[in-house]
């Protein structure tokens, strides 16, 4: 099979039922986020985990990847360069449905930090409804931009520490805001004492809401 972006494939059984793409952060890697796919792999047997790495060489860490450029950018700029992102995130999923047969209500995504924020955009965007998203530690990138896009529901989970120094906590709050004014009913989930990382509590979470989405 080949795919546009390299990535990093775990599954545990031989019949693939769902595919969860998992998206990582600024300047890392599918390996790195990879982790969370070999905790949850065990408990989603008929699962395909999919780790890109994002498309761009990370500017601050030139041995990690970046889905769009931060580094002293306008919020235009950042709107601008996010869209080829999510342009090529969604040619991304189409060829993991492609490749193995999969329905779009049989694909989740799962983002941490800019890989929530890049994950968050297309799923909302996308004419063809994801199963479900969980979101670590991110933010949504525009959301007047966002809010005129809307062509999805999928259920989602939101999770965020409360110490994050990266990502603020408001970020969470603010989203969590947009959505009610969006009329979605999703889930969040604030850690105490937590800052920018997926606690042992974030991954048992998620592996839940995958489980009663991929019934």
């Amino acid at each position: 099979m080949t795919y546009s972006l390299k990535a990093t494939l775990i599954n545990s059984g031989s019949i693939i039922k769902n595919a969860v793409i998992l998206c990582h952060g600024y300047g890392g890697d599918g390996k790195d986020i990879s982790i969370v796919a070999h905790y949850w792999k065990n408990f989603l047997p008929d699962t395909l985990f999919v780790c890109p790495d994002a498309p761009e060489v990370c500017k601050v860490n030139p041995s990690g990847f970046q889905w769009f450029d931060l580094m002293d950018q306008t919020e235009d700029e950042i709107l601008s360069k996010s869209l080829i992102a999510e342009k090529k995130l969604n040619k991304f999923i189409d060829e993991v449905k492609a490749n193995n047969k999969l329905k779009d209500d049989q694909i989740s995504l799962v983002g941490f930090s800019q890989g929530c924020m890049i994950s968050l955009q297309t799923a909302l965007k996308r004419k063809d409804k994801i199963k479900c998203l969980i979101g670590y530690s991110g933010k949504i990138l525009n959301s007047h931009h966002l809010r005129k896009n809307i062509n999805s529901r999928p259920e989602i989970y939101l999770m965020h520490g409360d110490i994050d120094n990266v990502v603020p906590i408001n970020s969470l709050l603010e989203a969590k805001e947009f959505f009610s004014n969006e009329k979605y009913n999703i889930n969040t989930k604030i850690f105490k004492n937590c800052e920018h990382r997926i606690p042992t509590e974030g991954l048992s979470t998620g592996l839940e809401f995958l489980k009663k989405n991929f019934v």
